[in-house]
C-alpha cells in the first residue's frame, strides 16, 4: 500500500521536473492533475477563479456528453465556479444532491453515493483558484485531504511565480518599445504612427511611396525608420516587390505605446 509519504514524494517529483507547468499548454496544470488523480484515485479538475480550466483527470468515466463538452470548451459553468470561489476552506465529502457536486446532474441517480471534495487555492493572500476532486462511493479521509492541500499550495505558488514572471517579461517588453520609440527622430516617428495607422491592425501590407507621398516625406524615413524597429525586435518586415513590404508586429506592446506617443 502506498503511505503518505510516498505519494507526496510523487507530487514533489512535478517540481523537479522541466515543463511540469507549461503556461502555453491549453492545460497547464494537467500534469498535476494527472498525478493528483492517480494518488487519489479520483477525478481531479483545476480550474481558476473565472472558471477556466487548467488541468483534469478523468480516472472514472462519470459525466455525460455534456460535461464533456464543458472539457472541450475548457471552461466551468459561472455559477458552479462562484459557488467554489465563496468557499475558503476545503470542503469535504459534499453530497451528490449539493448543487457543488462535481457529478452531472442528470446522473444523480446513477451514482447516489458520488463524493466531491472542493480543495480553494490561495497565494499571498489572494484566491488563485479551486481543485475539486470526485469519487463514486468511497469517502476522502484525513490523508487525502492533507494531500489535496498540499497539491493546492503547489500549484498556487506556480500560478504566482507565473504571474511575477509575465509582469517581468511586460516590464522588459514596455522597456524595449520605448527604447526604440525612443531612437526614431520626430519625422521618422510621423511615419511610422502614419504606417501602423494605415495598417490598421498588426500585420499586413504597405507601399512605403503611397504613405511618404501622403505624409509629405522622403521614402527613405520611411525605410530608416522600418530598420530600426526591426533591429530592436518590434517588427519583422518582407519585401514583396512591387506589391510593397509586409509588416508584422512582433512586440504586442508596440501599438498601444506609439497611440500613447500620438496624443
Amino acid at each position: 500500500m502506498t503511505t503518505l509519504l510516498e505519494k507526496t514524494r510523487q507530487i514533489n517529483k512535478l517540481l523537479q521536473q522541466k515543463n511540469t507547468f507549461d503556461q502555453k499548454a491549453d492545460l497547464p496544470y494537467d500534469k498535476m492533475a494527472v498525478i493528483l488523480g492517480d494518488v487519489l484515485d479520483s477525478n481531479a479538475y483545476i480550474i481558476s477563479n473565472e472558471g477556466v480550466l487548467l488541468g483534469y483527470n478523468e480516472k472514472l468515466d462519470v459525466n455525460n456528453a455534456r460535461v464533456k463538452h464543458m472539457f472541450e470548451e475548457k471552461r466551468f459553468p459561472q455559477s458552479y465556479t462562484d459557488a467554489a470561489d465563496n468557499l475558503m476552506k476545503t470542503e469535504a465529502n459534499i453530497s451528490i444532491t449539493s448543487d457543488l457536486t462535481a457529478f452531472p446532474v442528470e446522473l444523480r441517480k446513477k451514482y447516489p453515493f458520488g463524493l466531491t471534495t472542493i480543495v480553494p487555492m490561495f497565494g499571498a493572500g489572494e484566491r488563485l483558484g479551486t481543485i475539486i476532486l470526485a469519487r463514486v462511493e468511497q469517502s476522502f479521509d484525513d490523508e487525502d485531504l492533507v494531500l489535496a492541500e498540499y497539491s493546492a499550495t503547489v500549484v498556487g505558488m506556480q500560478i504566482l511565480y507565473q504571474q511575477s514572471r509575465n509582469i517581468e517579461a511586460n516590464v522588459r517588453s514596455a522597456t524595449a518599445v520605448q527604447m526604440a520609440i525612443n531612437t526614431l527622430s520626430y519625422s521618422e516617428l510621423k511615419a511610422v504612427q502614419a504606417i501602423f495607422k494605415a495598417l490598421d491592425g498588426e500585420e499586413g501590407r504597405l507601399t512605403a511611396s503611397s504613405i511618404a507621398d501622403e505624409i509629405g516625406i522622403t521614402r527613405s524615413v520611411i525605410v530608416n525608420a522600418l530598420r530600426k524597429l526591426e533591429s530592436a525586435g518590434i517588427i519583422e518586415s518582407r519585401s514583396l516587390g512591387m506589391k510593397g513590404t509586409y509588416l508584422k508586429v512582433l512586440n504586442k506592446q508596440f501599438i498601444k505605446e506609439l497611440e500613447k506617443d500620438n496624443k
